[in-house]
């Protein structure tokens, strides 16, 4: 049967006449309020804008909603409102703590799961767990304030409102007849002992941009929602056009309740209380929590608009209701007639057959469920993104020109460097309540997963951030909008080279988008070069670099004392950078000589940084004594290596790259170049290994190149694979675990600075509420180790073997040994021989409920002693990489059944240090 999802995204991709299938999706936010975006420039976002202002006041750069969608310039929005009739406000968005709340930083404390997503969202569906009890907001913040950063969070799960299940399963439901003709299904359980009252306010609204404008130039015209029949509305906007929403009968056979009001701030909440006035935007709040009259509007219209449902649903029963929203050009001939519920049918089944089409086969169906949600949260975390810089800068909180203004380049304020971005994009969000905002690293590890599932939008977003918009004139990338100057580690050049790799497995190489990024990317490593080498010596600092809370300092703001640090990651990841890169310039040198130079430029540039961080003269990053690379502090003519055995001193493994000889014989002015370092630079040899020749073995012809020499690899490895170090049992410690009984410490006037290993959430505050590297297992550099030691077993093969774990006896190659990383990973979410999945989070009776038992959470990192997940929990972003992995294993599982060879896991030959 022909794949209907994949025709949909080549001819949206194409952009075929009427193949908009993209233009609605999961884009709206989940949480818009404590965004910089709806602060001031000087101000604190978890005070400027908090969860109790969003029920009243109006966002200017997006909305938010729940289990909602929304166009992919968020003008027209679909959510939830719910009420129980024992909560104090409308449940109309995710409740969580701030930053300053949280005992370990800001946490979203609800229950709720993405379920399925097609690509181009012609099916979507998620759920949402709502109490039938008062919803816990004051013990929740009481209960996490009264605990300190060494006590566990407490989650909505310890409450006990979920007790005797007395909670209703919320579950929406999303199936596109065409791309402007979007049915919505809301099926609702009653889970508990006895029937429950709910109120279902399904809520259309319109963000507002008449009040202050979408742009610099001038607000839009104001749109409209005005009912037209019992069961219908029509929805006018002058760039989105005309669309009719429509309602079905409820439960009792009755047709809604209709409301409207607008989407203003309710002026009253902050002015006096008599200007108190109808039609603002928490009206369906007051007429339906508090009972207030007269306060949406009599006429039927506004820009925001809700179908009040009033339900009581029995014990252990579900009901359902229906809705359809269609452009004037797509209007259906029957609403909810039968054929509603035979688009929902082959649309799962469009679904299913999509999602079988992109995984491995061999798959358990434990697995395939894993991966399947896995790809549904990133296909949701999908977010419409808006922040203008120059616009932002010149308004006040309430939206009030200031006095002369606060100028881009104004120093003192937020983000005033930035005066030249302008973000108005669908963007691949890390955690839409926790990160409902961008940070240029993650989203390089969502292309991963998503070249798979959507390779266009893959490049999209690879381009994207290379944009003019985006990137900085100096070459900068934006880190995210709390500062886009802090610094991220430089990953895009690898991500965009894997897009290319995966997406050309097809055999349609797409040389455009990689020569695009190409050229960007170059402007970004003069950026880093520029920067970030302080003494001109090859030797990078960087600050944060993504592993906050790593060190025994801040590393984004000056030392406390005084000089600067050279960093073995910040030094790694510019040869990681150049490797990508000379990788990129040799498939595009490939027909193109003009790309022969640059490939030498990183050739030479790679072996510069080497042989500084590997020098033997005191001024290298290398530790004979200890067979670690640590970061050195450099103060007062001293340079003073940081004895902390952490995946910043791992770091250099990834900049290993294999170069073929094949490839290299079709660049003549390379050969050239690299015969004569070969020649005259024969002492590189002893620093870093510097174009090893395989002449004879199985991978005879490849030469390869990596900042460890072969010695150092595997000193190394034994620190990498030793269960007492680094290798948990799910994957690659953050810290190694001897600094648990053995911590770091430095003296600094007086007080010891400490770094210990911490399996779990961390106990510092040194960068944010839940910074947290000293320990936990992190997705993304396990990923990146797995990808290098398959990289080192394309040259070494099977002439390389290591004890792994470390002291077992039990020795693999580094295929292996990258495939036992994998296993350990898998084991987070997969369920073992008592149903348990070590990441979940959630007491012993909701594990077992089987109305929990199969739904995942995807945490930004996870205990590596239990597996139990931490951080944000909705981290589909990086945490998605668990897709490729499990596919890998099962590809793998395939050969080895294929070629009835079992993994030898034990060599008298094998190479050890």
């Amino acid at each position: 049967m022909p794949d209907a999802e994949w025709d949909r995204l080549e001819a949206e991709s194409h952009q075929e006449k009427g193949a908009n299938w993209k233009r609605w999706g999961p884009y709206l936010a989940e949480r818009q309020w404590g965004t910089v975006r709806e602060s001031t420039a000087e101000g604190d976002p978890w005070l400027n804008f908090t969860h109790e202002e969003a029920i009243w006041r109006t966002y200017r750069w997006g909305e938010d909603g729940l289990l909602g969608i929304c166009d992919r310039q968020c003008r027209l929005a679909f959510g939830l409102a719910l009420w129980n009739e024992n909560d104090p406000i409308l449940k109309e968005r995710l409740f969580g703590l701030t930053g300053p709340e949280g005992n370990h930083g800001e946490d979203v404390k609800e229950a709720y799961y993405y379920i399925d997503s097609t690509p181009t969202h012609s099916y979507l569906k998620a759920l949402y767990k709502y109490p039938q009890a008062r919803f816990p907001y004051e013990q929740l913040r009481s209960e996490n304030a009264a605990r300190t950063r060494h006590d566990p969070e407490f989650e909505l799960t310890d409450t006990g409102v979920f007790d005797e299940k007395r909670y209703f399963d919320v579950q929406a439901e999303y199936a596109k007849a065409s791309p402007e003709d979007i049915l919505i299904r809301v099926t609702i359980f009653n889970r508990g002992p006895e029937a429950a009252p709910l109120h279902i306010l399904p809520s259309w609204w319109y963000r507002n941009t008449w009040a202050w404008g979408p742009t610099m130039e001038k607000p839009d015209k104001k749109p409209t929602l005005t009912q037209v029949d019992e069961d219908t509305v029509v929805a006018m906007h002058e760039t989105l056009g005309k669309y009719q929403i429509s309602v079905d009968k409820g439960p009792d056979g009755n047709l809604p309740e209709w409301m409207f009001t607008e989407n203003e701030t309710n002026t009253w909440r902050f002015e006096d209380p008599s200007s108190r006035r109808p039609s603002c935007k928490d009206a369906f709040h007051l007429a339906v929590v508090e009972k207030v009259s007269d306060v949406v509007n009599p006429n039927a219209t506004g820009t925001k608009s809700a179908a009040h449902y009033t339900c009581t649903i029995p014990a252990g029963e579900s009901i359902e209701l229906r809705f359809r929203m269609s452009s004037q050009e797509d209007l259906p001939l029957e609403t909810f007639g039968p054929a509603f519920q035979d688009i929902f049918d082959q649309r799962i089944d469009e679904a299913d057959r999509y999602a079988q089409s992109r995984v491995a086969t061999g798959l358990s169906p434990d697995e395939q469920m894993i991966r399947r949600q896995a790809d549904a949260g990133l296909l949701w975390t999908k977010q419409f993104y808006h922040y203008v810089i120059p616009r932002w800068l010149e308004n006040n909180r309430d939206g009030v020109k200031k006095q002369g203004g606060t100028q881009p380049g104004e120093a003192g304020t937020r983000n005033s460097d930035w005066g030249h971005l302008y973000n108005r994009n669908i963007i691949s969000m890390p955690d839409k309540w926790e990160y409902p905002w961008y940070a240029a690293w993650d989203s390089a590890f969502h292309l991963i997963p998503f070249a798979k599932i959507d390779p266009y939008f893959a490049k999209d977003q690879a381009i994207l951030f290379l944009r003019e918009w985006y990137m900085h004139p100096n070459g900068q990338l934006p880190a995210y909008e709390w500062n886009f100057s802090d610094v991220n580690p430089p990953v895009h050049a690898w991500a965009c080279w894997r897009v290319y790799q995966m997406t050309a497995a097809n055999g349609k190489p797409d040389r455009v988008f990689l020569e695009r990024v190409f050229q960007k990317l170059l402007l970004n490593f003069t950026w880093w070069v520029n920067r970030k080498d302080i003494r001109g010596k090859h030797v990078f600092s960087g600050g944060f670099l993504g592993l906050d809370n790593i060190g025994v300092f801040d590393r984004s703001k000056p030392l406390p004392t005084g000089g600067h640090l050279e960093q073995a990651d910040g030094t790694a990841w510019m040869a990681f950078f150049c490797s990508s890169m000379l990788s990129i310039a040799f498939e595009l040198a490939d027909g193109n000589p003009a790309y022969e130079d640059m490939a030498s430029k990183f050739f030479e540039h790679y072996v510069s940084i080497a042989e500084a961080m590997n020098s033997l003269d005191g001024t290298g990053l290398w530790d004979e004594n200890d067979g670690f690379y640590y970061d050195h502090l450099h103060l007062d003519g001293q340079s003073i290596p940081l004895r902390i055995r952490s995946i910043v001193g791992l770091i250099p493994l990834l900049t290993v790259d294999v170069l073929f000889d094949r490839t290299i014989a079709k660049l003549p002015a390379f050969r050239k170049r690299m015969d004569w370092f070969l020649k005259f630079r024969p002492e590189l040899t002893n620093f870093m290994t510097y174009m090893e020749c395989d002449t004879d073995g199985e991978n005879a012809g490849n030469r390869l190149l990596s900042i460890p020499t072969r010695d150092r690899l595997l000193r190394l490895l034994r620190y990498l694979l030793d269960e007492d170090e680094f290798l948990s049992d799910y994957g690659i410690r953050s810290l190694s675990k001897y600094h648990e009984e053995h911590p770091f410490e430095y003296e600094l006037n007086g007080e010891r600075l400490c770094v210990k290993y911490l399996p779990a959430e961390s106990d510092s505050g040194l960068f944010g509420g839940n910074s947290n590297w000293r320990g936990p297992i992190w997705f993304p550099l396990n990923y990146l180790i797995i990808e290098a030691l398959e990289r080192y077993h394309l040259f070494y093969g099977k002439s390389l073997r290591v004890e792994c774990p470390t002291r077992s006896g039990k020795y693999m190659d580094l295929q292996q040994v990258a495939d036992e990383i994998r296993k350990r990973l898998s084991k987070l979410f997969l369920a073992d021989d008592a149903g348990d999945r070590p990441s979940y989070c959630r007491s012993d009776v909701l594990v077992n409920d089987p109305n929990w038992k199969d739904l995942v959470l995807f945490y930004e990192y996870f205990d590596a002693e239990t597996g139990k997940g931490l951080g944000a929990s909705h981290q589909t972003g990086w945490t998605a990489l668990i897709s490729p992995i499990l596919d890998t294993l099962a590809a793998r599982h395939n050969e080895n059944s294929a070629s009835h060879a079992s993994p030898d896991l034990q060599s008298t030959t094998s190479v050890t240090s």
